[in-house]
């Protein structure tokens, strides 16, 4: 299709000449070619808006160009200005940095010349420090000065002392020695003028001249030398003190606590002395050097103390004290526990429940071969040594201490100069387990004692209230809280738990069997009174024992209301935390295995008392209680009865099951409630509701399919009157009682009842099994 085009700038215009001219050639009439015209015209101002726009933006396009330009001719310009004036700045910038490390190495002389002058500040304090402490020695004889100087000089490092510079400086006519030379002279000087000083103040007496002296050997350099001397020093007053203190012992025959009070004072002596002097040491010497001050008075101490314990040892004849208590044979206790052989004598107690009042003649030969009054001074003794000991060691650990964050002494382990002492080790052979032994002995001597010389069955402290016990568990019990005592008190682990441990063996294997041997000598046949009299003092007797037990451990497990904070318990203020629970879990088993055997002796002897006395009479009782006891009679035939009875003079009684079981219960039961102890007591009345609950509970069941509607009703009347004897005053009894009354409940059921019964209605805990209860259901007769 022919066209033409036009181009400008980017702008194309098409005329479509053919279609127009078709348009005109088509045109059939004036309005056709009208029409034709004004489409040409049209797009003839089309394409004239195209030619004028373009025209337009080209003419801003080159005005555009032309800014460009102009810029561009400015720029060139600044860019030769710039090159002009970088040239010129050139060279300052070259002047400034020669500027800045002229700067640099200025400061580099300065540095040195501060340097050199420091050196040669320090040079010229040193040459006055020497030759001021040269002349303090000399004429002057001023120690004091010297010492300052000498101080100030060692300060003054010791490399410029030694360098080149010093050594050519400093020497002069009246000191030409090098620094250092002169330095260690003066020093070595000084240090033995001061000693000699210290020591002829020491030996006067003068405490001011000791102390002003003391303070000078640190500023010399010499402070080892300082504590040396100072640490004999105190060493000299411990020792003057001991033996001031051992003067008296012409007199300690009258005082039992002599050496005890010695040691004490020793202690006493040294902690006075630590204490006074921490803060003086601590001051001129520096933190912590105190501790060579405490390991020259430990050392003094271990032989002062070590002479007290050794003539302590020597005096009291502990060595052989300690034989022949460890070759003690016990012979009482020991034939005690032979079993009774034909043709010999059962060994006697003196005034023993069994025997009354008889007299015990039997004398054994060592029974008087240790004085138990000797052996309890001892233990008293060592006790307060012991004690005395510990607070010494808890004071040593406080001061040994660096910092002061401590929560409790007790808590803090012992220091190295107590464990590792020479008097630690004595204290653990000569005290310690002499200890031991004295304390084992006399509570097994306590036990043997004891049962010698037992009494009549007595109220402890006369309060009826309390059952009647023989007189060995009050003298055994009191010894042992006594020793008891004495061991907590030294607060020494190593003392409290053989302690507790002899004691758990002794009173078990000794004062328990000792009784079970009493109970074997008793009658077993029979129910005379001595029979349950013996029985029941003697178990009163384990029974309070075990009560006594706890109480006295109670005092050491339960927790104190004194102090502020957590309260602690004697253990915890005693001992450390690990310890105390030591010491309390081994008292916990000291009383629970006490009360489980205890418990065990005396079940076992009630057992046999029941099955020798007791069966046998509440068999009889039993008997005459239901010796009339029809109960397959019907409610006629028993109105029946009652009536023939009237008739013939018989009066009948109302309840009389319940009044002629109560007739001989009482009678049987009371005179033993008021023998034994509520606990024996409680432990006897179990065996007998047992027993009583079995044979009702056979009685109930030998009716069976016998019993009458009105039979069903009146024996439970009677069983549960019964029952209600027995469990007067203790409603637990009547638990063992439960199947016997649940088996006559469901029998007097109601059918309605049943059947609730049946379907599970009825909230109650059964001990009767689906099949009891079915048969104690079927129990009376149709």
């Amino acid at each position: 299709m022919p066209s033409r085009t036009l181009r400008q700038e980017g702008f194309v215009t098409v005329l479509d000449t053919a279609q127009i001219s078709f348009s005109i050639r088509d045109a059939a009439s004036l309005t056709d070619v009208r029409a034709s015209l004004a489409a040409l015209h049209a797009r003839e101002s089309a394409v004239t808006s195209s030619l004028e726009a373009l025209l337009a933006s080209q003419a801003e396009l080159s005005r555009d160009l032309g800014r460009l330009d102009d810029l561009h001719n400015r720029l060139v310009s600044q860019a030769i200005a710039f090159r002009g004036l970088n040239d010129a700045l050139a060279s300052s910038a070259d002047t400034a940095a020669q500027l800045s490390d002229g700067v640099n190495n200025l400061e580099l002389e300065k540095q040195n010349v501060q340097q050199t002058l420091h050196v040669v500040d320090q040079v010229t304090e040193l040459k006055a420090c020497i030759h001021g402490a040269v002349g303090s020695m000399g004429a002057l004889q001023d120690w004091e000065m010297a010492a300052a100087y000498m101080a100030r000089a060692s300060k003054i490092p010791s490399t410029l002392i030694r360098s080149k510079f010093a050594e050519d400086m400093v020497p002069s006519i009246e000191v030409p020695n090098a620094p250092w030379i002169t330095l260690g002279n003066a020093r070595e000087g000084l240090c033995q003028l001061f000693s000699r000083e210290f020591d002829e103040a020491a030996k006067e007496g003068d405490s001011v001249r000791v102390t002003r002296v003391f303070k000078l050997f640190p500023l010399i350099g010499c402070g080892d030398v300082g504590l040396d001397v100072y640490g004999r020093y105190v060493c000299q007053g411990v020792a003057s003190a001991a033996r001031q203190m051992l003067k008296g012992i012409s007199g300690v025959e009258e005082d039992e606590m002599f050496y005890a009070r010695a040691l004490t004072k020793l202690f006493e002596h040294v902690a006075l002395i630590i204490d006074r002097h921490r803060g003086l040491v601590e001051q001129h010497y520096g933190e912590g050097k105190m501790i060579n001050i405490i390991q020259r008075l430990q050392a003094e101490v271990d032989v002062q103390g070590g002479t007290i314990i050794d003539t302590w040892s020597e005096e009291r004849g502990v060595s052989g004290k300690v034989a022949d208590i460890k070759s003690y044979a016990f012979s009482f206790i020991a034939q005690s526990f032979l079993a009774p052989q034909k043709g010999f004598a059962r060994l006697p107690r003196m005034n023993s429940p069994e025997f009354g009042s008889a007299d015990n003649s039997r004398h054994f030969p060592e029974d008087e071969s240790i004085s138990m009054k000797e052996v309890d001074g001892l233990l008293s003794e060592i006790a307060l040594m012991l004690e005395k000991w510990s607070m010494y060691s808890r004071f040593l650990a406080l001061q040994s201490q660096t910092t002061d964050a401590v929560a409790s002494a007790v808590d803090l382990p012992a220091p190295g100069v107590v464990t590792e002492s020479g008097l630690m080790k004595k204290i653990s052979s000569q005290l310690i387990a002499p200890y031991n032994d004295m304390s084992a002995f006399v509570l097994r001597r306590a036990v043997e004692r004891a049962f010698q010389l037992d009494e009549s069955p007595f109220k402890p402290n006369g309060d009826s209230a309390v059952p009647l016990i023989i007189s060995a568990v009050d003298d055994v019990m009191y010894v042992f809280s006594t020793i008891l005592q004495k061991s907590i008190s030294t607060s020494q682990r190593t003392v409290v738990t053989p302690v507790i441990l002899n004691a758990g063996r002794v009173l078990s294997s000794d004062f328990i069997r000792m009784i079970q041997r009493k109970m074997d000598e008793s009658p077993s046949r029979g129910i005379p009174n001595d029979t349950t009299t013996s029985l029941a003092v003697l178990s009163n007797s384990l029974d309070v024992a075990s009560e006594y037990l706890s109480r006295i451990t109670a005092v050491y497990l339960s927790p104190s209301e004194k102090g502020s904070g957590t309260a602690n318990n004697l253990l915890t203020t005693s001992f450390s935390n690990s310890d105390a629970v030591t010491l309390a879990s081994n008292l916990t088993n000291l009383e629970l295995s006490f009360s489980t055997k205890t418990g065990e002796v005396i079940s076992e002897r009630l057992e046999m008392f029941f099955n020798q006395v007791i069966q046998p009479s509440l068999q009889s009782i039993l008997r005459d209680t239901f010796r009339d006891a029809n109960y397959s009679l019907t409610e006629a035939q028993t109105a029946e009865n009652l009536r023939q009875g009237e008739d013939d003079g018989e009066e009948e009684m109302p309840d009389l099951v319940q009044r002629r079981f109560e007739l001989g219960w009482t009678s049987l039961i009371k005179p033993i409630e008021r023998l034994m102890a509520p606990g024996v007591f409680s432990r006897l009345m179990d065996i007998i509701a047992r027993y009583l609950s079995k044979v009702l509970e056979r009685r109930v069941w030998s009716y069976s399919r016998r019993l009458s509607a009105h039979g069903v009703f009146r024996m439970e009347k009677d069983f549960t009157s019964v029952i209600g004897v027995i469990a007067r005053g203790d409603y637990r009894v009547r638990e063992l009682f439960t199947r016997v009354t649940q088996t006559l409940m469901v029998a007097n059921m109601e059918d309605e009842e049943w059947e609730e019964l049946v379907e599970g209605d009825v909230g109650m805990q059964w001990v009767l099994s689906d099949d009891e209860r079915r048969r104690a259901r079927n129990l009376a007769r149709e």
